[in-house]
């Protein structure tokens, strides 16, 4: 930790990324780095460490350190027709402790020309895994519908959204109280802003409440997807084998 306080992107750090939709390759990009250094690089890294201290009062279990953070600017462009080498976003995750940094639901923002995106959720979750969160689902529904139709998530975010399967799926009552939401594929809760709001002072403090007003959706999206890392390694531990490891960035 550097000990920074982040207070808002600079003007510069947009400018940046609408000038890369522009020219996005790599002799411009190396001539203009130290301007995503400065301006959008070390500035998201202070937002990271901020939250940390913050995630510390009403989301402990939430992961926020510039390592496992924040997201390379560098596109994979092994298996994509566009060859682009660079994201034209600046986007950071905060995954759940002792969860894979794409294994569970956690929070997610990203900062791109036109927008700033904020929220978080479960998304492209294993077979598994989803199969554990639709059984929490059917399990508990007055739980789950009582969280997604909170006054704080509503006024939030609205409605859950996601990818959807045409009916409910197999195994499930078509007439379950939560039959709607045992047909997503991804559970997801986000806000969108025009991308100036991420300069204003203001902005930390409207991430705090984004994230802060999910944690009951996200810990409810978790908890089975635990249990069941618990349960395998207890297993592993009777039978003695080692655990397996979770964390990756």
């Amino acid at each position: 930790m550097t000990g920074k306080t982040f207070s808002s992107f600079p003007k510069e750090g947009l400018q940046f990324l609408r000038s890369l939709q522009r020219h996005n390759n790599r002799e411009w990009f190396l001539e203009h780095k130290s301007i995503y250094e400065q301006c959008l690089k070390e500035p998201m890294s202070d937002l990271i460490e901020t939250l940390a201290v913050e995630f510390q009062r009403f989301a402990p279990e939430m992961v926020a350190t510039p390592k496992a953070s924040a997201y390379r600017i560098h596109r994979d462009t092994r298996f994509s027709k566009d060859k682009s080498p660079y994201k034209t976003h600046i986007a950071a995750v905060f995954p759940r402790s002792g969860l894979g940094k794409h294994d569970g639901a956690g929070f997610y923002l990203h900062i791109a020309p036109k927008e700033v995106f904020m929220g978080g959720g479960l998304y492209m979750p294993e077979p598994e895994d989803l199969g554990r969160v639709r059984q929490r689902i059917a399990d508990t529904p007055d739980v789950f519908l009582k969280i997604i139709g909170s006054r704080t998530f509503k006024k939030l975010f609205g409605e859950v959204t996601g990818d959807q399967l045409s009916r409910v799926p197999r195994g499930f009552p078509p007439d379950h109280p939560a039959a709607d939401y045992l047909r997503y594929k991804n559970f997801l809760a986000s806000r969108r802003f025009p991308a100036e709001v991420a300069l204003r002072p203001q902005f930390r403090k409207l991430v705090v409440e984004t994230f802060k007003g999910m944690v009951p959706f996200v810990r409810f999206l978790n908890e089975p997807i635990l249990e069941a890392r618990r349960l395998k390694e207890r297993q592993n531990a009777l039978l003695g084998g080692a655990p397996t490891a979770r964390w990756s960035v």
